[in-house]
């Protein structure tokens, strides 16, 4: 009875879209905005990065976002913050905050929402001040286990407020990797985890991490980890950085990775999203490059847009081996197989900076691009969090922004690709 609750529960929430129905539309609003206007608890945030975006089983959109104080750079004092909305986006909460303790790195927000009870589980990498992943700036490189660590965080009030975070590390990050050393550097996401929909394992929750998926067969109770192993041997695959997941239609899970890699040079020299498929218990296909899906070395999102016929996968990233700034939207009918239907958002640029409501963006040439996560919103639209650099160069005092973007299928199906 549980799983086909929780079936039901997800395919109503991902009902078809009357693609036909309805005008191309889009629209544009600067959300997190950095450069100085941006205040709270006594900070004023230089930049906004990283983001995750949920849709609550109460039709709530909660945007997640690493706050960082001092400038744009993956260290120093980094906060988790959030907003709020009710209206699918037309208006938004002020800025909130999971976490913020201490002067450390609170990083890489991964949530994900039980569909069974709207529990919102929101998952995140720390480590302490002074530290990061290669030592940059005058900081200490992160060489041993401890400095790394996983945090979980959840809502029982719709995202409206945060349970203290409790290390989980122990439960969930290995302590050695496959080639003996140490498994000191580590990150969950970022972005969003699924929900597992079928089968003997429906209720389950599964958070992308390195190397590994972390899941909850219980509600968020317990967490494990397991090591994505390939089909057949067992043997264990080094995953390939920051990773995407979803649900397949035939109950496999769908992994499409970052083209970057701790253990393999020429990973990273692809250029394309690695991708496999596969089950925890059974084990993945081995990871491969699609050729289809061009990547500049930064992460990109996934959703499932609806299970009823055809049934559509949405992916966005810069799809570009070059720049962070050519984000586009494609759409799969053929779970993930092939991606003839898409759309560059440059299609619809932001605003002048002049623009009413966008005067917090930088006065020079703005780059839309980079990070970003992706959740169908209750109106059918694809909602996207886009980040951006405020500056023509990329350096640490570079403001960075994200935006909240929304298109419906009928701009995707008015692009250039074969759409259906």
């Amino acid at each position: 009875m549980a799983a086909s609750l929780l079936a039901v529960a997800v395919t109503a929430t991902v009902p078809p879209a009357p693609a036909g129905a309805a005008a191309a539309s889009h629209s544009e609003k600067l959300l997190f905005d950095g450069g100085g206007s941006e205040v709270l608890n006594g900070i004023t945030y230089h930049s906004f990065r990283i983001p995750s975006l949920v849709q609550t089983t109460k039709h709530t959109l909660l945007a997640f976002a690493e706050g960082r104080a001092s400038d744009n750079s993956d260290w120093g004092n980094i906060n988790l913050v959030y907003k709020r909305s009710t209206d699918d986006g037309a208006s938004w909460s002020a800025l909130s905050e999971v976490v913020g303790a201490g002067s450390g790195t609170w990083g890489n927000p991964t949530a994900v929402v039980d569909q069974s009870n709207n529990r919102i589980w929101l998952f995140m990498s720390w480590n302490p001040a002074g530290y990061s992943q290669h030592g940059s700036a005058g900081t200490t490189k992160i060489t041993e286990w401890d400095q790394r660590r996983v945090y979980v965080t959840s809502s029982d009030d719709d995202g409206v407020s945060w349970a203290t975070p409790v290390n989980i590390s122990e439960a969930v990050k290995p302590r050695t990797r496959g080639v003996g050393t140490v498994w000191a550097w580590d990150a969950v996401g970022p972005g969003v985890g699924v929900q597992i929909t079928t089968g003997e394992h429906a209720g389950r929750l599964v958070i992308p991490a390195v190397s590994r998926n972390i899941y909850s067969d219980d509600h968020g109770a317990t967490w494990k980890t397991q090591l994505i192993t390939e089909k057949g041997t067992g043997n264990t695959m080094q995953g390939t950085s920051e990773g995407t997941v979803l649900e397949l239609t035939d109950g496999q899970l769908y992994r499409n990775d970052r083209a970057a890699a701790y253990w393999d040079d020429d990973v990273a020299s692809t250029q394309r999203r690695w991708v496999t498929r596969g089950t925890i218990e059974n084990g993945f296909d081995t990871y491969a490059p699609d050729n289809r899906l061009l990547d500049p070395r930064s992460e990109g999102s996934t959703m499932r847009y609806n299970l009823n016929s055809p049934a559509r996968i949405v992916f966005l990233n810069s799809a570009s081996t070059g720049t962070r700034t050519k984000m586009e939207v494609k759409i799969s009918n053929d779970e993930a197989r092939t991606w003839p239907c898409y759309r560059t958002l440059n299609d619809a640029p932001l605003p002048s900076h002049t623009a009413p409501g966008w005067s917090g963006l930088g006065s020079l040439a703005v780059k839309e691009g980079g990070y970003s996560s992706i959740a169908k919103t209750a109106d059918f639209t694809i909602g996207a969090l886009v980040e951006v650099n405020e500056n023509t160069d990329d350096s640490s005092t570079s403001h960075r922004s994200i935006v909240f973007r929304k298109v419906n299928l009928p701009w995707v199906f008015a692009g250039p690709g074969t759409c259906s």
